[in-house]
């Protein structure tokens, strides 16, 4: 009596989690611009209101604020803009635009087979130093997005869509920035030279 054993060969499995483990390549970029200008004419067209992320984000720790310390918020003059009193912070449109942004980005990375916990760092700094750097970059980061009245998709991308001269002024100064930052920390992503 013979036995036909129907398991794919165990190579042949293998082979397969790991291409299925291999991220997709990246969106040509020219493309991926003309995607974003088609989203940002659409949301200009359907709500009257182009992108933005810090606005939704600020709305957000705003109500975890008034959650937690309501008499706090009631007496901070920033916070009762958006919160205070029968406020809701997030009874606003930005809120759920940031919502489908996270959305949308982690149904992008789970098909794009990117999604996975990791520290990107160069060779010169530790784990631990990257998300100092990361922690404290990001404050600045978003108290320049609130003093600017906007973030780099806010103010600048859907500002410098209508061609706000604020915006674009933003832009610029964001662009020399980030490049005379990244100038000046460049040694931290590239390997230390080789001694002979």
């Amino acid at each position: 009596m013979t036995t036909v054993s129907h398991a794919k060969p165990l190579a042949k499995t293998k082979s397969k989690e790991k291409a299925a483990s291999i991220p997709r390549p990246f969106v040509n970029p020219y493309l991926g611009g003309v995607f974003l200008g088609l989203v940002l004419f659409l949301a200009f067209f359907l709500t009257g209101n182009g992108l933005g992320a810090s606005g939704g984000l600020n709305r957000i720790i705003v109500w975890v604020i008034d959650l937690a310390a309501p008499q706090y918020a009631d007496r901070v003059s920033y916070l009762i803009q958006y919160a205070g009193g029968d406020k809701n912070a997030l009874d606003n449109w930005i809120v759920l635009l940031t919502a489908g942004i996270f959305l949308g980005g982690l149904i992008s990375g789970l098909v794009g087979r990117r999604v996975h916990l990791e520290t990107v760092r160069g060779p010169q700094i530790t784990a631990h130093q990257r998300w100092v750097f990361a922690v404290i970059g990001g404050v600045i980061a978003g108290f320049g997005a609130r003093m600017a009245k906007g973030c780099t998709s806010g103010q600048g991308l859907s500002g410098g869509a209508t061609l706000s001269v604020g915006s674009w002024a933003f832009l610029m100064a964001f662009f020399v920035g980030g490049y005379a930052l990244a100038y000046t920390l460049r040694k931290l992503w590239t390997p230390a030279p080789k001694s002979k």
